[in-house]
């Protein structure tokens, strides 16, 4: 009989980052897969589209027929090739479709066919698998304590969590620093893929032994993705450790991570020119969703900033242009923001301190580590 994998080997996948043949089409491989995926269809789009509607129309019998028919000769063979070498680079992977049923039942008597492997296919497919997720997501942050690290803009909190074996990283895992100045050079996964990788990310902290998470503060949306509710929600009502910084040091860090790394991506994908000019288009475009808040006058003043900041990086390959138009900002517009949110969760905060501080806290204080 084929190997199958039920629900019971669901978390070793996942905790192994086991291989997998993603048999979707590639318009549902793009709407939502896993990290250890690899799309390699049995249809394509059109191909998939065609059964489709003669499934409907004409039934399973008919659909089959003609799904053999366009999966044929030279085309069939491709794909049998991409699935041998993907078998043999990774012997111990899996192969899935939507629902665990034909797509991957036919591939793997293909495969065994033509190599001789009796690959696994996942039994439920990608719906089984993505449901276990989602329960999983719900269990554990039910289970998991959270602290919640927060600090003003330019703190450098993300680095900090970088630095925190008990953790979670929901901007890197939306890839998003969660501000106007927030997009990165490449884009957010979809919605799926970020509700799918943050399930394993704690399904993995959940089997490393903790029974603590911290996480930074962050509001219901990063960028364009939303953090689960469930998650958001505990977040929302557990203790906050609150990291100081001087301003001249948040000012350094911002202009860091939202100039100088953000235009060294550009440059490294695009060149030097074209580097540039992607960097003035980012930082245009984020000051200007600020528009409205910041006043016309203001707008138009800050604007003007950030030309000359740019144009003094292609000119001095400088950017303290940019210490000016971000300390502003910092100070005059995300800090009352701040404060006036911190305002309501003052008393959920357990420790104050520096970066040093902070970090010592996190990693030692025994109401966060002791139960680790």
């Amino acid at each position: 009989m084929p190997k199958t994998l039920e629900e019971a080997d669901f978390l070793s996948l996942f905790l192994n980052d086991v291989p997998m043949i993603d048999l979707r089409a590639p318009v549902e491989f793009d709407q939502g897969s896993f990290a250890n995926a690899e799309s390699l269809p049995l249809m394509s789009d059109d191909e998939r589209a065609a059964v489709g509607t003669c499934y409907k129309q004409e039934g399973q019998e008919a659909a089959i027929v003609l799904g053999h028919q366009l999966v044929s000769g030279d085309i069939k063979q491709t794909r049998l090739n991409a699935w041998k070498t993907f078998v043999e680079m990774h012997p111990n992977g899996v192969l899935f479709c939507f629902r665990g049923g034909l797509r991957s039942r036919t591939t793997q008597q293909w495969i065994e066919e033509y190599s001789g492997v009796d690959y696994p296919r996942v039994e439920g497919g990608y719906k089984a698998l993505r449901r276990f997720l989602l329960e999983s997501t719900e269990r554990v942050v039910e289970s998991m304590n959270f602290v919640v690290l927060s600090g003003r803009s330019g703190t450098g909190k993300t680095r900090l969590i970088k630095q925190i074996p008990h953790s979670l990283d929901l901007e890197g895992l939306a890839n998003h620093r969660g501000s106007a100045f927030g997009n990165t050079t490449t884009p957010q996964p979809t919605q799926i893929n970020f509700e799918n990788n943050l399930a394993v990310a704690l399904l993995k902290a959940e089997a490393a032994g903790f029974k603590t998470i911290v996480v930074e503060d962050e509001s219901r949306n990063v960028g364009s993705l939303h953090v689960p509710f469930q998650l958001h929600g505990k977040m929302s009502e557990s203790p906050m450790v609150n990291l100081l910084v001087s301003d001249e040091d948040r000012i350094e860090i911002t202009v860091q991570e939202y100039a100088k790394d953000i235009h060294l991506d550009y440059v490294q994908q695009f060149g030097d020119i074209q580097g540039l000019q992607k960097l003035e288009e980012h930082l245009l475009d984020s000051l200007s969703k600020l528009r409205k808040r910041l006043g016309g006058e203001r707008y138009q003043r800050m604007q003007q900033t950030m030309q000359d900041a740019i144009k003094r990086l292609d000119d001095e390959r400088s950017y303290q242009g940019f210490a000016s138009v971000f300390g502003e900002l910092l100070l005059d517009y995300y800090d009352p923001m701040y404060d006036y949110q911190m305002s309501s969760k003052l008393e959920r905060i357990v420790y104050n301190g520096s970066r040093e501080a902070v970090l010592e806290y996190l990693l030692t204080h025994e109401s966060i580590v002791g139960a680790s």
